[in-house]
């Protein structure tokens, strides 16, 4: 039986049509992938504002201090004002989350690292009796800039569209270990009205303003000498607002193993574990173990290490001997102010002189104005950390947890989600078209559309009054661009 030439191949599906078909079963699973994709999104955010506020139930909501009540449940926090962003996130808006009432975990004190296994501790909280948070924020908005600005710098912002800025998120990273009494903001005179809208929770009396920036060891240095004058046994540790950290059992695990450390009169640093041999971080070399039983990760710092070259970097994380360096230290206000003493006495006598009358306003404003414009502007690694680690007087806890200064915006665009092949969005994705465009980072925040065609790796930041654009791979030299803005005549834009 013989069939006619052509038969088969009428009856068969042409090329075009079975090609039709596999790419519209492609770009419907795309499209599942994508729903996929924001479902798990949707839930990380929801399971992470459920444990944020697990924390906060396992704290005294209601802390009294002199007949007031303060302490909220945090989520009545405003949500941070970034410049003209609409996030697609619909996590943006505050929104009703259950009441939840959870059972005490354990206390894990040791710093999760693989020598060590955790040991639990039956307490019902994480308060560490005597601990005194300080948050410095200070800032000039130079390295994420136009998005961030003297005004508004970075840890005003939300940059990871999860509804909280990043000082609220330290804020609550930090509270379980020491509650509203006892956390303090230090920060500049054009931030104190931000800072207090952000943290409704702050009590006003733990929010010190410096009259001008003179880098981290006056900041530190003041919240030591006002906070060791009210409570002279206390134990301070210094976190930078405008840090990203993930993993917050580990980070809370590592910073009750330094307190630990400090009640020995050392000066603990938080050595963090390198991901890559980064140019832009400091690096902690680790010496001996001290052998403390409470905190059996804890080291001796043999030295600390300027920024390096990327050869000398690699060469630090090949040993396994380095941490990166995340500018934290715990310690107690008198240690410190003794090394202080030791090392720049004329910056430990003029922060003297202010914690005496800080209480008193009046007083305050006179000596402010007397003695800090010439305190010596130096960072507290310069000032204190450097020479003590020379005379075996500082500490380091090695630990596991995420961590980020967000220095440029190719480091936050780390920290964003991307689909494959396409640049990472912060702000609303509908106003970003692009073809043939990888990698990067996009800010739509003037409302315009932006659209991106046959170019990769693109810092793209537009803002109603002004527009970035460069690459990621420059994106630290940002800086510059503000210095010649500012020479230019364009302040108003810094």
């Amino acid at each position: 039986m013989s069939f006619p030439l052509g038969s088969s191949a009428q009856s068969a599906p042409s090329v075009e049509a079975m090609f039709a078909q596999i790419l519209g079963a492609v770009q419907k699973s795309q499209i599942e992938i994508a729903e996929l994709r924001q479902e798990c999104a949707e839930l990380r955010q929801v399971n992470a504002s459920l444990e944020r506020q697990i924390r906060e139930g396992m704290q005294n909501n209601n802390t009294y201090n002199n007949g007031r009540v303060y302490g909220t449940s945090g989520f009545t926090t405003p949500v941070p004002e970034s410049p003209q962003l609409r996030a697609k996130s619909p996590f943006l808006s505050p929104h009703y989350i259950p009441s939840v009432t959870p059972a005490p975990p354990a206390f894990h004190a040791p710093s999760p690292l693989g020598d060590n296994a955790l040991t639990p501790f039956p307490c019902s909280s994480r308060d560490i009796p005597g601990f005194y948070v300080v948050i410095p924020a200070g800032g000039a908005g130079t390295r994420l800039w136009p998005l961030s600005r003297e005004g508004h710098p970075k840890f005003l912002l939300d940059l990871t569209l999860k509804g909280r800025s990043l000082i609220q998120a330290t804020w609550d990273r930090l509270l379980p270990l020491s509650s509203p009494s006892r956390t303090t903001v230090v920060a500049g005179p054009g931030h104190v009205k931000s800072i207090r809208e952000q943290l409704p929770d702050i009590i006003p009396s733990n929010l010190f303003c410096e009259p001008g920036p003179k880098d981290s060891m006056a900041a530190i240095g003041l919240a030591a000498a006002v906070l060791q004058k009210r409570d002279p046994d206390a134990i301070i540790g210094s976190f930078a607002a405008d840090h990203m950290i993930s993993g917050d059992d580990a980070f809370l695990s590592a910073i009750a193993e330094a307190v630990e450390v400090a009640k020995k009169d050392y000066l603990v640093t938080i050595g963090i574990a390198p991901s890559h041999p980064s140019t832009a971080f400091g690096y902690i070399r680790l010496g001996d173990k001290l052998g403390i039983r409470e905190a059996p990760n804890a080291r001796l710092v043999s030295s600390f290490k300027e920024k390096p070259d990327a050869r000398t970097a690699a060469a630090y994380i090949g040993t396994g001997n380095y941490r990166w360096n995340a500018g934290m230290f715990v310690t107690k206000a008198s240690v410190l102010l003794d090394l202080l003493n030791d090392y720049k006495p004329d910056v430990y006598e003029g922060l003297r002189k202010i914690a005496e009358v800080w209480d008193d306003e009046a007083q305050r404003q006179v000596v402010l104005a007397e003695v800090w414009p010439g305190l010596e502007k130096i960072p507290i690694d310069n000032a204190v950390a450097e020479p003590a680690a020379t005379e075996g007087k500082v500490a380091v806890v090695p630990a596991t947890f995420g961590w980020d200064d967000v220095g440029d915006f190719s480091s936050l665009a780390e920290l964003l989600p991307a689909e494959a092949n396409q640049p990472r969005i912060l702000g609303d994705g509908s106003l970003v078209l692009t073809e043939q465009a990888a990698g990067g980072i996009v800010v739509p925040g003037s409302g315009r559309l932006i659209t991106c065609l046959g170019v990769d790796d693109l810092v793209i930041v537009d803002m109603p009054d002004t527009l970035l654009v460069t690459t990621r791979a420059r994106s630290q030299e940002v800086k510059r661009l503000v210095k010649k803005c500012r020479d230019a005549g364009w302040k108003t834009l810094l």
